[in-house]
């Protein structure tokens, strides 16, 4: 009754109800990152009572992280990330299943875990990372959510295996505007908390299978003017060596 209690503003929508909650609850997400994006995603998923959450990553906070990467506090400085979003998600939510990677997602162990959730979020804040989740997911047919941020600006997409193109198809490369920005890497945290709040919207739609998708489109946000561009993109490229 009280867990029922605590999703009643959900309960009263009519794409989620109380099916759609008892759905959520049987359903898994993989966050890749526990810092900028992945704080407010995980935050949210939790919130919103995703059975199963993944998170994944291998670093320990830094006093440099905490202008935006809110699921960590001054006392966890030194901590690993992964054990410190655990210990928020479980306090926010008792009733979800909190799964703790702390390593980087690689090649080897990338299979085994990717395999295990239904959706998965790129949260990462490296382009290596993000190509490697693309071809793990693409490998394994599992949708993901890509987001992107530097300085004031924000992007997403939901890339579904076999019906939109993937990230590779999308950057051949890492994009020169993050290469020139490389060695600054300065972000305004409130961009993370804007553009990893829609990845969390975006699996909970995806695992409900509710409203319309990202899929072949790309938002694009910039918080300076506040401008916000949906732009559909081509299908997938047929010569791409990850998705052809």
């Amino acid at each position: 009754m009280e867990e029922l209690e605590r999703y009643k503003r959900q309960l009263l929508l009519d794409e989620i109800g109380e099916e759609g909650q008892n759905l959520l609850k049987t359903k898994s997400c993989l966050v890749v990152g526990a810092g900028g994006l992945g704080s407010p995603a995980l935050f949210y998923l939790a919130a919103a009572g995703v059975g199963t959450i993944g998170i994944i990553d291998g670093d320990e906070v830094e006093i440099t992280n905490l202008n935006r990467q809110i699921l960590h506090k001054t006392r966890d400085i030194g901590v690993a990330k992964s054990k410190s979003a655990k210990e928020k998600l479980l306090e926010l939510n008792p009733y979800i299943n909190v799964c703790e990677y702390d390593f980087f997602l690689d090649k080897e162990n990338g299979d085994e875990i990717i395999k295990k959730y239904d959706v998965i979020i790129d949260a990462c804040d490296n382009f290596e990372t993000k190509f490697l989740i693309n071809e793990l997911c693409i490998r394994n047919n599992k949708a993901f959510i890509h987001g992107g941020i530097y300085n004031f600006k924000g992007q997403l997409t939901t890339i579904i295996p076999g019906k939109t193109l993937c990230l590779k198809c999308l950057f051949e490369d890492v994009p020169k505007e993050v290469l020139q920005d490389d060695k600054r890497k300065g972000v305004i945290g409130a961009i993370a908390g804007v553009i990893g709040s829609m990845q969390a919207l975006e699996a909970i739609k995806y695992l409900l299978k509710i409203g319309d998708l990202l899929s072949g489109y790309m938002l694009e946000v910039n918080g300076l003017n506040m401008k916000i561009r949906k732009i559909k993109l081509p299908g997938p490229n047929k010569d791409c060596p990850i998705c052809s």
